[in-house]
């Protein structure tokens, strides 16, 4: 107990080291706004606070530019993946592939290169990364934007791409703030969340962005809980800038805004793009100067949002040396290595009957499907890539990219095969017509199927945004039948933006693998090569469950103008664990060519039981983010082939805590290992992940009695069990 209360002090005392060193980096940058600040007239302060208006700059936003301080046009710019309508940037995978991989080194450098190259073209703000959807509705349109439907997962997602992104000196944007679930009815509908579920699921990850020291937050279209998301009081001031102890800047979601004294008295400090799509309905500038002459918003309030953007300008050293913009600029580097190592490595193996894979040097492979081969119009025909023809990377809409190149399933098989001597046919159509012909003969069948998604303004193919329904496109399950009739190692490799229902498919004599290929972007087919063929052995692991049915989620897009959040905490994995109901795959899980052992699990706790307490930081109660317990487990590669295994730590609280799910992902790590080699899978408990949100108190609190700690390779597939109490 002695070392082990020495270590909780020493991990204290680095803590509070560096959040003094954050806290230093705030107050010298806020230090410096406040003198620019005084500096500036009242129109100055204006500017800086509006967007131009809808395409009269370079970026998607701009700002003007304030000569008295020699603050420059600010550039903000789409997205989460790369740089939006950019012709010499890399097309990131999705935050959800990059989830997949649950490694966050990989999620780090994602981050620094985004950063690098957003800074190559003199972009400020990088609109990105996406904590929200948090992908509560299987069908959501945007949730392979965000990082899969665990708080806990997406939180840690959100603070390495945050780190990396900004250690470039780019500003990163966490959106969209909050509960925006759905497409449909998006800039009408209200989200009705009640305080507990509000905190424990989807404020969650945005605490560990603003922990993550955050430059600026995007507030999103809907409504909360009957007020719009750009102009509520309780989520901008309350909870985010108040209670998570936010110093950045909120700015609005493109034409978001709705009022000129409600946005700016309930929390929003920067409207974008300053007008409406037609240039028309402009609320702040001159509006928002008339506002402040006649003390509708206070001029307190005015220099508190221009001195929030002056703040996060300088924390990033944007003031000094920052290149011009050229949204043009060459910036790709070495990054595709990123691409190529996200897209493999959040490649999740569901089924290998018989050893189908990895593919040995076959004879004769047959190809099928219209997403085997690139769009033949051009890999970046549909604008905003809103289609579904041809091989599929990403999905729909302002978060999506160009891609500088596609390298596609056939032509990475291609390249293969000839290298191995293997005849490739291909029959590259969705239609089954003549399929059996093409397949016959073949030593194993490769069938592409697809499911896409992305933002309301686009419809593709019937789907406005959200997706209809939760089966293949194009009748794929008619496609994988038809191949597996005529071929019995048939295997089915499926790009998607979340969720299909695979019973048809497994149920199909025939199928011996199927392989959840994700969203793996430009590096799609060489990514799909390296896991067939065992050039790595798959290493993803599910960040949503696949259910058996539709309504076994228990959550659809809502219809009317309110969605009412009635599951409440018990969402994806949670909600199936508490209504008993088998998914067809469970969250967390994904399987490998080799096998992996679990052992010798120990547990050590200083964690006493009360509510959080201490000065508020980035992210909220200082003491939250203290480590009050350490879980570690010994993971052996049991198996003939280097591998690498996501050991995955779950917690029970005890029943103090009331209404909680069965069991919530608090830890994991990526253990790459030898065939034989051992590692220590370790697992730092932060106060947060032991506490419950009281909403009766309004606090945070750690609740007395036993917590059952749970270790394993899914949620479901628990190895190791043992306990802590408070």
């Amino acid at each position: 107990m002695t070392t082990l209360r020495n270590f909780a002090l020493l991990a204290a005392a680095v803590l509070a080291r560096v959040e003094a060193l954050e806290a230093a980096d705030w107050a010298a940058a806020e230090a410096s706004a406040k003198t620019a600040l005084a500096k500036m007239s009242q129109q100055d302060k204006i500017s800086i606070v509006t967007g131009i208006g809808w395409d009269k700059g370079p970026c998607v936003g701009n700002t003007a530019a304030i000569n008295s301080i020699n603050y420059p046009q600010l550039c903000l710019q789409d997205g989460p993946l790369g740089i939006r309508f950019g012709t010499g940037s890399t097309a990131f995978t999705p935050g959800v592939q990059a989830a997949s991989t649950w490694d966050t080194e990989l999620m780090r450098q994602r981050g620094e290169y985004l950063g690098a190259e957003a800074k190559g073209c003199g972009i400020h703000v990088l609109l990105g990364p996406v904590a929200g959807a948090l992908g509560k509705i299987p069908h959501g349109g945007r949730n392979w934007e965000g990082f899969g439907t665990d708080p806990y997962l997406a939180g840690i997602a959100m603070a390495e791409t945050i780190e990396g992104l900004q250690s470039a000196g780019v500003q990163a944007c966490a959106k969209h703030y909050i509960v925006n679930e759905q497409e449909l009815n998006r800039e009408t509908i209200s989200s009705d969340v009640d305080d507990r579920t509000m905190h424990e699921l989807y404020l969650w990850p945005f605490a560990d962005a603003v922990h993550a020291n955050v430059a600026s937050v995007m507030c999103s279209y809907n409504k909360i809980n009957g007020s719009w998301g750009c102009e509520n009081d309780h989520a901008q001031n309350g909870l985010l800038k108040k209670e998570l102890g936010f110093k950045g800047y909120v700015v609005s979601d493109w034409n978001a805004q709705h009022t000129t004294d409600g946005a700016a008295n309930n929390g929003m400090d920067m409207t974008m793009p300053g007008s409406d799509y037609n240039g028309n309905n402009v609320l702040w500038g001159p509006q928002l100067s008339n506002a402040v002459n006649s003390n509708r918003v206070s001029r307190d309030r005015l220099d508190d949002m221009a001195k929030r953007i002056l703040t996060s300008w300088y924390l990033l050293g944007q003031n000094s040396g920052y290149p011009n913009i050229n949204i043009n600029a060459n910036v790709q580097g070495n990054h595709k290595e990123n691409v190529r190592a996200v897209a493999r490595d959040g490649i999740v193996l569901l089924k290998n009957d018989e050893g189908v894979l990895p593919l040995k040097k076959p004879g004769k492979v047959a190809l099928v499907g219209s997403a085997a081969s690139v769009n033949s119009a051009g890999p970046n025909a549909c604008v905003d890539k809103g289609c579904n023809t041809g091989a599929l990377g990403m999905g729909w809409g302002s978060g999506s990219v160009n891609y500088p190149y596609f390298v596609a399933p056939y032509d990475a098989l291609k390249t293969r095969a000839q290298a191995d001597g293997t005849t490739l046919s291909l029959h590259n159509s969705d239609s089954t017509n003549g399929v059996s012909g093409v397949v016959s003969g073949a030593d194993v069948a490769i069938v592409v199927i697809t499911a896409d998604s992305g933002e309301g303004y686009i419809t593709v193919e019937g789907h406005a945004g959200d997706r209809n329904h939760l089966d293949p496109w194009h009748d794929g399950n008619a496609l994988v039948k038809a191949v597996a009739a005529a071929n019995k190692n048939t295997i089915v490799v499926v790009h998607s933006t979340g969720p299909i229902i695979l019973e048809t498919i497994l149920a199909t004599e025939g199928v011996k693998a199927v392989v959840w290929a994700g969203l793996p972007s430009q590096e799609n087919g060489n990514a799909l090569v390296d896991v067939l063929y065992g050039l790595t052995s798959p290493s993803g692991k599910l960040v949503y469950s696949i259910a058996k049915r539709p309504e076994d989620y228990g959550t659809a897009p809502s219809k009317g103008s309110n969605d009412k959040f009635t599951e409440g905490l018990f969402v994806d994995y949670r909600h199936f664990d508490n209504a008993k109901i088998e998914p067809r795959y469970e969250f967390g899980f994904g399987l490998s060519y080799t096998e992996f052992t679990y052992a010798d699990l120990s547990v050590t706790s200083t964690v006493t039981a009360g509510p959080a307490s201490g000065e508020t930081i980035p992210g909220g109660a200082a003491d939250l983010w203290e480590t009050v317990a350490t879980v570690t487990a010994s993971i052996t590669n049991s198996g003939e082939v280097e591998g690498a295994e996501v050991a995955q730590l779950y917690i029970t609280l005890p029943s103090a805590a009331p209404s909680t799910p069965p069991k919530q992902l608090r830890g994991f790590a990526k253990l790459k290992l030898e065939p034989g080699a051992s590692g220590v899978a370790t697992f730092n408990l932060r106060r947060r992940d032991l506490s419950y949100w009281d909403a009766g108190r309004g606090q945070w609190v750690v609740p007395a009695g036993e917590f059952t700690v749970s270790v394993g390779a899914s949620s479901r597939d628990v190895r190791l069990t043992g306990s802590l109490t408070a």
